[in-house]
């Protein structure tokens, strides 16, 4: 006879040195996995506050100059919706202005750090494999963390370094460079919760981003207003430590409360789950897909929409607000005699109210490029995880899948960048008057642009094509051309690299006289990598 040993019922345990067993091995394995792509985020996003500090230092070069560009933000919401108040007309607090956007970049970087390391692993299965060994329910969670938070610090260390070696006081440059590292902290945190909360990779991004837009809307409307609501925002509360304007150093501890709880948070919630599930439950599908869904591109629209929203919501704010801030800009762009011949070197044209959006419309390029690039990778992402295998394994062609995707990636950045354009065009137009003619304008601006965000799309579909293995380099080719773009603006760089960015090559409409011989040359870049890269595909093994 047989007998079979009652099961003992499913009993909560208290949190135990086992739990965290294979720490320090998941951390290698992260540090291994993220060798380049950590570092990288970390070393950029810590030297461009100080690079921001060498722009203004050559562009006002008095503190009258400085005086008056700090009354000049203060006169205009929209400029404080965008960027946040200036707390003081010193050299640091100015210059630091801009870079407070590197706070919500941290945020962003550590979301997908955080997120690929735990639900990325669980999604496609490899941590049910390391949890059948010896390696403790809470190692992954634990070694996505302190990665995370340790380039979080490099970069805190690395802004306040590199602040203080532009002459900068040492308590300012100390207080930004902890603001900047408390950010990645928090939203790293609060991206462990949503790796939790939800039961895909996707769904994780979309709750941890969402959370990110709404802090920002808050801080903007809060900032815009009698500043009340900003106390409602992690970016608020960066902001309100004021670097170099009377340090607010208590407001830290803000930052390192709501990161410490959230990181509480995330493992209880982690303790309590199954693995691979999510505290919410899927939603049920239907028992027949719709039409919509037939097909690949069916597919690609039901996996790529919601960030196709999403970007495109942003974009049309940040329109709005770039376009109310067009009048407040001229006067300040006035005040600096070197900042005209910036405005001239990147192409721009004698008024530097138009030069202003076309400078802001080629930054927003950038950010076009990255969704571009995130788009692309879907692939990557796809394949990885097997559910790429499933699909050709049907009756559906490596190119037309591979261009259903890439159809996404092309026409999404044309859609956020021209409702963008429509955004700035409408205000623009409502302050100045002649609004159909400055839609006309915003919207040619922002539509040579899109050439140049389709030569990364073309890179990333060329990486994933032909090496995919490093096809996340795309996301590396493209922060040195911001950087390198950046650093055109002060001089000093060879013209051979300039030429290397393509977000410099389309005319700096509007203002500037429109030239299509540099939007044929990257049209056809841009469609050369993109063939290499889908035959490439065609050709290789799936990984």
């Amino acid at each position: 006879m047989t007998t079979v040993a009652a099961r003992p019922p499913f009993t909560e345990t208290p949190f135990g040195a086992g739990e965290f067993a294979g720490t320090g091995q998941m951390l290698r394995l992260s540090l291994r996995r993220d060798r380049v792509i950590a570092p990288l985020w970390a070393l950029l996003i810590g030297l461009m506050p100080a690079l921001q500090i060498v722009s203004i230092k050559d562009l006002y070069s008095t503190q009258q100059q400085l005086d008056q560009f700090a009354a000049t933000t203060a006169a205009s919401p929209a400029l404080i919706a965008m960027y946040g108040p200036v707390f003081s007309s010193a050299l640091g607090s100015i210059g630091t202005w801009k870079a407070g956007a590197m706070y919500a970049l941290i945020a962003i970087a550590a979301v997908l750090t955080v997120v690929r390391h735990t639900r990325v692993e669980e999604e496609t299965g490899r941590a049910e494999l390391v949890g059948a060994t010896s390696i403790g329910r809470f190692a992954g969670l634990t070694g996505a963390l302190l990665l995370t938070y340790g380039a979080a610090a490099v970069a805190g260390i690395v802004c306040a370094a590199s602040l203080m070696a532009t002459d900068l006081p040492v308590a300012g440059s100390v207080a930004f460079g902890a603001a900047l590292a408390g950010s990645g902290f928090v939203w790293g945190a609060i991206a462990a919760v949503a790796a939790q909360v939800s039961s895909g990779a996707r769904i994780a991004r979309g709750v941890a981003f969402a959370a990110l837009g709404a802090a920002f809307a808050v801080r903007a409307v809060g900032d815009a207003g009698n500043g009340v609501l900003s106390w409602f925002s992690p970016l608020g509360w960066c902001l309100q430590i004021r670097p170099f304007a009377q340090e607010r150093w208590w407001v830290l501890i803000l930052l390192a409360a709501l990161g410490a709880l959230a990181t509480a948070l995330a493992y209880q919630l982690l303790r309590t789950r199954d693995l691979g599930a999510g505290m919410l439950a899927d939603r049920a599908g239907p028992a027949a897909a719709g039409a919509g869904l037939a097909g690949p591109v069916g597919l690609a629209w039901r996996l790529q929409r919601g960030s196709l929203l999403a970007w495109t919501i942003g974009f049309g704010l940040y329109g709005l607000l770039i376009g109310g801030a067009v009048q407040s800009i001229g006067g300040m762009l006035d005040d600096s005699g070197t900042l005209k011949d910036v405005v001239t070197s990147l192409g721009g044209s004698a008024d530097l109210e138009k030069s202003f959006i076309a400078y802001a419309i080629t930054m927003l390029a950038a950010a076009a490029a990255a969704y571009s690039v995130s788009s692309v990778l879907r692939l990557h992402e796809e394949e990885n995880s097997g559910r790429a295998e499933t699909v050709l394994a049907a009756a559906v062609g490596r190119v037309r899948y591979a261009s259903s995707h890439l159809l996404f990636a092309v026409a999404g950045p044309a859609v956020a960048l021209l409702v963008c354009g429509l955004g700035i065009g409408v205000v623009w137009g409502a302050t100045e008057g002649g609004t159909a003619d400055k839609i006309g304008q915003s919207l040619g601006a922002v539509a040579v642009q899109l050439p140049a965000v389709w030569v990364l799309t073309a890179v990333a579909m060329l990486l994933f094509g032909v090496v995919p293995k490093y096809a996340a380099l795309a996301w590396a080719v493209l922060s040195a051309m911001i950087v390198v773009f950046l650093l055109g603006s002060l001089g000093g760089l060879p013209q051979w690299m300039l030429d290397l960015v393509p977000f410099i090559h389309p005319p700096k409409l509007p203002g500037a006289a429109f030239a299509p011989a540099p939007l044929a040359w990257l049209l056809a870049v841009a469609a050369a990598g993109l063939a290499v890269g889908v035959l490439a595909f065609r050709r290789r093994d799936l990984r």
